[in-house]
């Protein structure tokens, strides 16, 4: 049976040395590399032939070792200190003694001012691209925070102008502060970690990023992609007060709103208490005056109203019609009257002559109306002796009544 390769069992292990050299082998094989980051931690000792420092990742918290020669420090085209952003060219190394890994350096260059602004240039283009400037991603700030959270440096001239400008404004308000380094290589992840431990605060209103003025490098922070997406992603509204007024860090156009100053942000997060009292009595005032205005407009109103005839006098209208009305009423009467006379007289002179061409006005002279009764039929006048032959009854009408008679026949003569 063969015999398992070393290392692959627990009874044929590689020895320390083994690994160590294996892994320095692999790490030999990556060559040189560039890379760019800030420098911490630089150990520079008189009579050391090494330099220690630490190159760390702005944007992440990670970093590595570096060490090269205090020749190269000192021949650097900028002085190393605390925070220095360089691009540096290294050798990664392993050693194997101790096991740690390290990057030798042989080349330091500093990032300029125009390298960076381009830099910051670039990155405004593409979250803009993004869409995380847009004006209809901001957030509206309340008009009464209850409690403000405040990211600044510890002790700094930032958190003493937003709280006490703010407490003059507004006496309630509390603030919940989160003291941060604002510059170096550290501030970036602790300014992140405040945003989001303040976000999750249900109790916290608005949060304000604030730090004085400073030189690009300074506020090189404040233009870092991974702070500008922790601002885009909080739930809380973010003020940016960060630098004075030529000052433009990315943040600013990130944050739902951009102050010029920490001073300017604390009036804009808090109204002015005294400002907000004379707001509300110059309302009071004037809509006081409004009501007393209206009042005597409408009073007015009615005063005209009241002068007018129809509402001064309502009876008049119907006094000036009853006149009228009573002069109509007489033409009527005065009408029908005489047209009743005249038709009265008119009917007069009808029965009048209805009487004079009447029988009975003959009758009344000594006239007769002789009719033949008949038992099956009506009545008819006697024109002719012919129609009455003897036996024939009659009915004489005279003027004042009929008898009834019998014919005796025809007689000749008068």
């Amino acid at each position: 049976m063969t015999a398992p390769a070393p290392g692959n069992s627990a009874e044929n292990p590689f020895p320390v040395r083994a690994v160590a050299i294996r892994v320095k082998g692999w790490i030999d094989r990556l060559g040189s590399v560039w890379v760019e980051g800030q420098l911490t931690q630089i150990n520079l000792r008189p009579g050391v032939r090494t330099v220690f420092m630490v190159l760390r990742d702005p944007a992440a918290d990670m970093s590595l070792t570096v060490t090269c020669s205090p020749e190269l420090v000192a021949s650097a085209p900028v002085k190393l200190t605390e925070g220095t952003q360089v691009v540096v060219c290294g050798r990664p190394n392993f050693y194997t003694a101790r096991g740690t890994f390290s990057l030798r350096l042989t080349e330091i260059r500093a990032v300029g001012i125009g390298e960076l602004l381009a830099r910051i240039e670039r990155l405004r283009r593409l979250l803009d691209a993004e869409g995380l400037f847009d004006a209809r991603l901001k957030r509206p700030l309340p008009f009464l925070p209850h409690t403000i959270g405040l990211i600044t440096g510890r002790a700094s001239a930032a958190e003493r102008d937003v709280m006490s400008v703010a407490g003059t404004r507004w006496p309630a308000v509390r603030f919940a502060v989160r003291n941060t380094a604002v510059q170096g290589p550290a501030a970036v992840a602790q300014i992140v970690e405040a945003l989001r431990d303040l976000d999750a605060d249900a109790s916290v209103d608005v949060i304000v990023l604030a730090r004085g003025g400073g030189s690009v490098e300074d506020l090189l922070p404040f233009s870092d992609e991974t702070l500008c997406r922790a601002i885009a992603a909080c739930r809380t509204p973010v003020v940016s007060a960060v630098g004075h007024e030529p000052d433009n860090p990315l943040c600013d156009l990130v944050a739902d709103l951009r102050a010029a100053t920490p001073t300017d942000a604390a009036k804009k997060i808090v109204p002015d208490a005294a400002a907000e009292q004379a707001l509300v009595d110059d309302l009071r005032r004037r809509s006081a005056q409004a009501v007393r205005n209206w009042v005597v407009r409408e009073e007015r109103v009615l005063a005209q109203l009241r002068s007018r005839p129809v509402l001064a006098d309502p009876l008049r209208a119907l006094t000036e019609r009853a006149e009228e009305v009573r002069r109509a009423l007489a033409a009527v009467r005065r009408d029908i009257t005489r047209l009743i006379t005249v038709q009265t007289e008119r009917v007069g002179h009808l029965s009048a002559r209805l009487a004079t061409l009447g029988p009975a006005a003959t009758l009344a002279r000594g006239y007769a109306v002789v009719q033949t009764v008949s038992s099956d039929g009506p009545a008819h006048v006697l024109r002719s002796v012919q129609d009455a032959p003897e036996g024939t009854p009659l009915r004489i009408r005279v003027a004042d009544g009929a008898i009834a008679a019998t014919s005796e026949g025809h007689h000749d003569g008068n």
